[in-house]
């Protein structure tokens, strides 16, 4: 009897750190939702959950002290629910998501969103200095593609007619750029996150490149006295459209700050846990680059007053600063 005690002691005095965590983390749940764990946490609640229900096994294989296997039939049980239970609708998950996660993993990830902000204005300038000074930097920058009629050969009478002109032949031209234009962002956002995997190399030379075409173009335009029309086309929907490019840049050094930097985690243990908000940062950044797509098929084509392109631009750029700075924060709590 007293070697069966003793068993049970000591089987419940290494494992009991365990139980009382997921304990902790199965209460929290309880009361506030899942949504109130960390992503520490959440990670961690199934291997906890397992690791209880392989101490419940062995407990009753050896037939221990029968309070202990009690309670960890109880704890089993509530955390089952939390790992498995019914989920939430579609319509719930998507709210909490756009009020409450995406602009909290944006939050989180202020620092590779500076930077990766800061390598595309370094790109910019880079290539408006070079394009100006020669205008043949303009080809390397800028792909046959993407520059349509825009070209150093133009004359400045047909670029400034690609702005304002509604004629068929110029707006033909436009959509085309416009679409083109899209898809490059789009696919340059999608591979600016997936190539954080390589250490965020491959996201910074994206994000730089993206950069010197932009400053291709603004040379391109300066040069012809036109720098003011430009930006109040380009901006009408950039703002949204170049914030969503650098989220998913941001998104890839969140990927490879994980690999670099695994603190006190492996850096596969580090990957999953970063890339949860990674994740959340693109699929958020999608909605954005639909919203750019919105504004670029209608309003930019619509308006043509240069007062109110930047207004509606500056417009879009404040609207996303105060909701990812304000949306769904919890005070001192939030995990920014």
């Amino acid at each position: 009897m007293a070697e069966l005690q003793l068993k049970s002691f000591d089987f419940r005095r290494s494992r009991e750190a365990t139980w009382r965590e997921l304990d902790a983390l199965v209460q929290q749940a309880t009361k506030n939702g899942l949504a109130s764990l960390s992503p520490d946490e959440l990670l961690r609640l199934p291997a906890l959950y397992r690791a209880t229900l392989s101490a419940l096994s062995v407990a009753r294989t050896i037939s221990l002290d029968q309070n202990v296997v009690r309670y960890l039939e109880s704890l089993s049980m509530r955390a089952y629910f939390c790992v498995y239970g019914a989920h939430e609708g579609i319509l719930i998950g998507l709210s909490r998501f756009f009020i409450e996660d995406f602009p909290a993993a944006v939050r989180a990830a202020k620092w590779a969103i500076f930077l990766a902000t800061a390598i595309i204005l370094l790109g910019g300038i880079v290539g408006h200095v070079l394009t100006i000074s020669n205008a043949d930097w303009f080809y390397s920058f800028v792909s046959e593609g993407l520059a349509g009629f825009r070209t150093p050969t133009s004359a400045a009478e047909d670029l400034k007619a690609g702005l304002y002109d509604d004629s068929d032949t110029i707006a033909a031209e436009l959509n085309s750029f416009a679409s083109f234009l899209f898809t490059h962002n789009a696919k340059i956002g999608m591979l600016c996150f997936a190539l954080g995997f390589a250490f965020g190399v491959p996201t910074a030379i994206l994000l730089f490149t993206n950069g010197l075409m932009l400053g291709a173009f603004s040379a391109l335009y300066a040069s012809r006295g036109l720098s003011i029309d430009l930006w109040a086309w380009l901006l009408i929907h950039g703002t949204t459209e170049i914030l969503a490019v650098i989220l998913c840049g941001a998104a890839g050094f969140v990927l490879a700050s994980a690999l670099i930097f695994p603190t006190r985690h492996s850096r596969l243990s580090n990957l999953a846990i970063r890339g949860r908000a990674a994740s959340q940062i693109v699929i958020g950044a999608v909605a954005l680059f639909f919203v750019a797509a919105i504004l670029e098929g209608f309003a930019r084509q619509l308006i043509t007053d240069i007062t109110l392109r930047y207004l509606i631009g500056a417009g879009m750029l404040l609207s996303w600063l105060l909701y990812f700075t304000w949306s769904g924060k919890r005070g001192p709590n939030d995990r920014s």
